[in-house]
């Protein structure tokens, strides 16, 4: 009898074809493949990550520019400008930030490492100008503005995607020193210099980011976990002493665990909840929102957008909001693991938690989950400096996209096919 070809996949027991890690499962979802399009599949497609996050972050930008008018119109009156000035401005930085991003999504690893650089001294230089006479409180509390002129700037949302591009050259430049006390030792020395700049400014909530972005980075790239548990401590020890010390800082946390015992410093994330219950599914429409004529006061266009954005649209413009956001990080999370690059992939990752980061901890606030800690929600807050430098990190994710190893395969082959340019004509009629 002829012997039967047996499939060796086939042999496997049951047991084991069945079970699969949690990680196994989570990288078979987010890459699905190799990403060249030989499965003739919509989710294989070399540049599919590119355009989802580029189409994600178009429409929250559109969202966040709608929301800008109707959110700020109410506050900017009271401070005596017209109903659009806040919404104006928002579309200017917009536009720059739209062309930063287009700028810094073409350029190349070696340009990405330099800009990273130049980044980071510029943004150390701001941030110690902060603290001069050229900074302000912008009627805030935290001293973390940057007045030049007619213009104000925040340069700790900056510093953000410095450290991003920063830390990401320092670790693949150093692979094996991550491993070790003295490279770790060095990497937080680039992370500290600006932490402590920014906890000088009183801007507790952008150094809480900062941690998280770090903390991200540091897990992507394998850094042992007895330092990363021990940087948790002692993030936690800081935050909790930073909090004990400040009385506002301390009444907001007691008002979020007794939000009955603080009638004031509570009005806002109870409004938060008020704006959302009366949004229902389809919400009162844009522009109707009742919590922003006083109960949210500043926050409506800040710190509680979502809540307004919930009062405004409904259930229904929330959970849009929340999936473009989860296509965006998807989008970035699948850039990231298909790197063949060790700095390019802790880029793409660090980035995209940093922007998810962010989301989480603005929406966890209106949902009235987390005390108030002034993180904006990006694209959709108001704020120029964290609008352009959240695109910035966005042209970074794209950069990354377009390097894809599949992506970059579609490319070349594209460029061999491609028809050859007539470049002159030539008379090939006969003369008399």
């Amino acid at each position: 009898m002829a012997e039967k070809s047996v499939d060796p996949r086939a042999s496997r027991p049951m047991s084991r074809t069945r079970r699969r890690v949690p990680a196994s499962r989570l990288r078979h979802f987010l890459r699905l493949d190799g990403g060249d399009g030989a499965s003739g599949s919509l989710l294989a497609q070399p540049f599919l990550d590119y355009y989802v996050i580029l189409a994600a972050t178009m429409l929250l930008c559109g969202i966040g520019a709608l929301m800008g008018l109707s959110s700020s119109s109410v506050y900017s009156q009271s401070l005596g400008h017209g109903p659009y000035y806040f919404a104006i401005r928002q579309i200017g930085f917009l536009a720059v930030g739209a062309l930063a991003a287009a700028v810094v999504s073409r350029l190349s690893e070696k340009h990405l490492r330099f800009l990273g650089g130049l980044a980071y001294a510029v943004v150390a230089v701001m941030l110690v100008l902060v603290l001069t006479s050229l900074g302000s409180d912008a009627g805030k509390g935290n001293q973390a503005w940057l007045i030049l002129g007619p213009v104000s700037l925040q340069p700790s949302e900056f510093a953000k995607f410095a450290l991003v591009l920063v830390g990401a050259s320092y670790m693949a430049s150093r692979r094996d020193e991550m491993a070790t006390l003295k490279g770790v030792v060095i990497y937080l020395v680039l992370y500290g210099v600006i932490g402590l700049l920014v906890v000088a400014e009183g801007d507790l909530g952008t150094t809480m980011v900062i941690g998280l972005i770090m903390l991200a980075q540091m897990w992507n790239f394998g850094v042992p976990k007895r330092y990363m548990f021990t940087l948790i401590g002692l993030g936690l020890l800081t935050v909790l002493l930073l909090v004990v010390r400040t009385p506002y800082r301390a009444q907001r946390v007691l008002s979020f665990l007794h939000p009955d015992n603080g009638e004031m410093t509570s009005q806002q994330p109870l409004s938060a909840i008020y704006a959302l219950a009366t949004g229902g599914w389809w919400g009162v429409g844009i522009g109707a929102s009742r919590q922003k004529w006083g109960g949210l006061y500043d926050g409506a266009q800040t710190d509680f957008v979502f809540a307004v954005l919930g009062e405004e649209m409904g259930l229904m413009g929330t959970l849009a909001v929340i999936l473009l956001f989860t296509m965006l990080v998807w989008a970035g999370v699948r850039t990231a693991m298909r790197q063949d690059s060790l700095f390019r992939r802790s880029a793409a990752s660090t980035a995209t938690a940093w922007i998810a980061a962010q989301a989480v901890i603005n929406i966890s606030v209106s949902l009235n989950v987390l005390p108030v800690v002034g993180v904006p929600l990006p694209f959709i807050s108001i704020g120029g400096s964290a609008l352009v430098s959240v695109l910035l990190a966005v042209g970074t994710i794209l950069a990354c996209a377009r390097t894809e190893p599949a992506a970059r395969r579609s490319i070349e082959a594209s460029r061999r096919t491609a028809p050859a340019r007539v470049t002159s004509v030539v008379d090939g009629g006969h003369r008399g």
